[in-house]
């Protein structure tokens, strides 16, 4: 089994050759499953992580349905209210015996399979991608894989309709494209695939920076909730220069009745590192670019982009905590 997956690099616009093949971005973790030729499963994340305690009915299917010396490469997903809920996967983590047994059976997994690595323990990796997929389909034909493997759907990138579907299907949690070149052999750890993430633009409120209100490093958002209290929704990627000297002066102090006084922000996800942060008066809103992957509350889960303040607008006005990338009316 590869040490790592092949990776994908980011696009800011989804333009490669017109001869290379366009899939969904699922919003899930990657994972490789394999059964070997002596019956033995593998559930691996894609940092080499064991998934088979917290997934056993991933593991089941491999051992059920696979045939040995079979290596998928894919990406793990809950569907959960009729869209990806990836918070769900992070709950399952770490669970074992009859915990995780019992997760499986509330919060089912699946897996949606993209590659195939080795058939017959016979490596497939050398081979170019558009022979792989041609093997991996048929892994799928009548009486082949079934729930919960699902095949990812396929499409030249000059079949724009179909892309245009899938963008569309953002508000279910799919993030964006994957790019591939037809002839690109699969390899490991390499960056050589491309993705699009869909992004919207929407407005959130100003609740705190990192660094200073005189040199703002960052933004820390947050909406209003049906209660009038401000929830924190996300953070932006640094500041450019340009628009962190324009909002500087736009900046006020919080009072001392700011609900995030006295919270902890987490430095990202999956890690106990904490930001070091200053509250401001939550009177100002911002205007961000934000990809579809959001958690179940609706809270961004990847940094957003800062498009420019919008002091022409009242907290009031910007979407409510849990709208997720919903713009403002009007």
């Amino acid at each position: 089994m590869p040490a790592e997956p092949m990776l994908a690099s980011p696009l800011a616009r989804p333009v490669v050759p017109l001869s290379w093949v366009a899939e969904p971005k699922w919003d899930g973790f990657r994972v490789l499953v394999a059964r070997r030729s002596d019956g033995r499963v593998l559930v691996r994340s894609r940092h080499g992580t064991d998934l088979a305690p917290a997934f056993p009915e991933i593991a089941a299917a491999a051992a059920e349905q696979l045939r040995p010396g079979v290596l998928l490469d894919g990406e793990l997903v809950i569907w959960e209210g009729g869209r990806l809920a990836f918070e769900r996967l992070g709950q399952r983590m770490g669970r074992r015996g009859q915990s995780a047994a019992r997760l499986a059976e509330q919060i089912p997994a699946h897996v949606v399979v993209f590659d195939v690595l080795y058939v017959d323990d016979v490596s497939t990796q050398t081979r170019p991608y558009a022979e792989r997929r041609s093997v991996l389909e048929g892994l799928f034909v009548p009486d082949g894989l079934r729930p919960p493997w699902t095949l990812c759907p396929a499409a030249s990138v000059t079949d724009l309709s179909t892309l245009r579907t899938w963008m569309s299907w953002s508000v279910v949690g799919v993030e964006g494209l994957v790019l591939k070149d037809p002839l690109q052999r699969y390899r490991p750890g390499v960056r050589g695939w491309r993705k699009y993430r869909v992004r919207d633009t929407t407005e959130a409120v100003v609740g705190a920076v990192t660094g200073s209100l005189a040199r703002p490093g960052s933004v820390l958002l947050g909406r209003l909730d049906d209660r009038g209290r401000l929830r924190f929704v996300g953070r932006t990627v640094p500041l450019p220069a340009t628009a962190a000297r324009d909002l500087t002066p736009l900046l006020h102090p919080a009072r001392s009745d700011h609900l995030w006084r006295g919270r902890e922000f987490s430095a990202g996800w999956g890690t106990r590192e904490t930001l070091e942060v200053a509250l401001v008066d939550p009177d100002l809103v911002a205007e961000v670019s934000a990809d579809v992957s959001l958690d179940a509350a609706g809270r961004w889960r990847h940094p957003v982009r800062f498009l420019r303040a919008r002091p022409d607008m009242a907290p009031a006005d910007v979407p409510p905590f849990g709208a997720g990338n919903e713009p403002a009316s009007g």
